[in-house]
């Protein structure tokens, strides 16, 4: 199972990213038989194409504090997306209202724009492309500069949410020092979301897990034994899973499944922004819960534990528990589950190759990938009793 989880969205991310990567916006033409050829809403989803957009700058640009930074970007471009297609829907005045993709692609712009500066100019032409684009038969009531004004001043405000979210404000403290404590190196801890304002947490501890098992306890013992066994034997596809979900962005990949479900399931655009500004807001507060509790714990590494253990990714310069991959791909799958509950099976495979992965690179026990993916629950079934508008 494992192997064909792997295989097929590997292929799938692969497929993605190669359409994502131009800078030129695809041009839709006008149908020419409404029966056969027409051009349909989803095929047109502002909120996917930009979603991509960001992925691709975000591969291109890799921002410090890597996943973490990619997750607080993704979260702050979706909401505003979900929020200004709110707005323009509501500003319906007769049978012309505001354009709907362009209230996206306008808030979009906006976003995308105060996170990467350098690219002002690409993602401006991207959106005139846009604009510029005939787009669909049903979209002839629409006025897209009113839709792109209410999208960049629904931009404007969500980056002044972002703007005072307390990013990188709080310190990680000192990490304690003795038996069964995360050796530090020296050098700067990832903080990740640390201390961040969530969006649907009452507190950062909300979720927090139960302890991990003793350092040295028969449990911890025997969570050691399988990684050092699993680091004896490795096998290539055990191998390849991890390489394969160490590399780039979690949250990257986890939006790239997101868009191609929601072409899939020919989501509307409202749907669309609505599942992916929960789905990243969920991912947002299971990454402030899951360093609450590294930070609390402060748990060994495996490899620390056993010098004989191999670790052929990067070993992240954070303590053991929980699993942040668990975390991040446990909320977010969850997410995807209540909205395609057809795609159940292979969404919660996707949560077990991912949390399955960090073992196979000898980066973490079981009991680390359990918490994980709970805090990741916990976090999507707050998502889901909240509110973003």
């Amino acid at each position: 199972m494992l192997r064909m989880i792997h295989s097929s969205w590997m292929v799938a991310f692969a497929a993605l990213a190669v359409s994502a990567c131009t800078d030129t916006p695809s041009r839709v033409v006008h149908p020419s038989s409404p029966n056969r050829d027409a051009v349909k809403f989803w095929e047109v989803t502002a909120t996917t194409r930009w979603n991509e957009r960001a992925n691709v700058l975000l591969t291109l640009r890799q921002p410090a504090n890597g996943q973490a930074a990619a997750s607080r970007i993704l979260t702050y471009l979706s909401i505003a997306q979900y929020r200004a297609v709110l707005a323009a829907e509501a500003g319906k005045n007769g049978r012309t209202h505001p354009s709907v993709s362009a209230a996206v692609g306008g808030a979009s712009a906006a976003v995308l724009s105060s996170f990467f500066p350098l690219d002002v100019s690409t993602i401006e032409s991207q959106l005139d492309g846009d604009l510029a684009s005939p787009g669909w038969p049903g979209a002839k009531h629409e006025d897209a500069g009113a839709g792109e004004a209410i999208g960049r001043a629904v931009g404007s405000s969500v980056l002044a949410q972002a703007a005072t979210d307390n990013y990188l404000v709080v310190p990680v403290g000192v990490p304690p020092v003795g038996p069964g404590f995360w050796v530090w190196n020296g050098q700067p801890i990832v903080r990740s979301l640390h201390g961040v304002r969530p969006f649907f947490l009452t507190s950062p501890s909300q979720i927090r897990p139960a302890a991990p098992p003793a350092f040295g306890s028969p449990a911890f013992n025997a969570a050691l034994a399988e990684v050092r066994a699993i680091s004896d034997t490795r096998t290539a596809e055990q191998l390849a899973i991890a390489q394969f979900w160490a590399a780039g962005f979690t949250v990257s990949a986890n939006n790239r499944i997101a868009n191609e479900l929601i072409r899939q399931h020919h989501r509307t655009e409202r749907q669309a922004a609505h599942l992916l500004a929960y789905a990243n807001a969920a991912t947002f507060d299971a990454q402030i819960a899951c360093w609450e509790a590294k930070l609390i714990y402060w748990f060994i590494r495996p490899s620390q534990a056993d010098n004989k253990i191999t670790v052929p990714i990067p070993l992240p310069n954070h303590p053991s528990y929980p699993s942040g991959h668990s975390c991040v791909t446990g909320s977010f799958m969850t997410m995807l589950i209540e909205a395609f509950p057809s795609e159940r099976d292979r969404l919660e495979a996707i949560i077990l190759e991912a949390g399955q992965s960090r073992k196979y690179g000898g980066i973490h026990y079981q009991f680390d990938i359990e918490a994980g993916q709970e805090i990741g629950r916990r976090a999507a079934a707050l998502a889901l009793a909240g509110r973003l508008e």
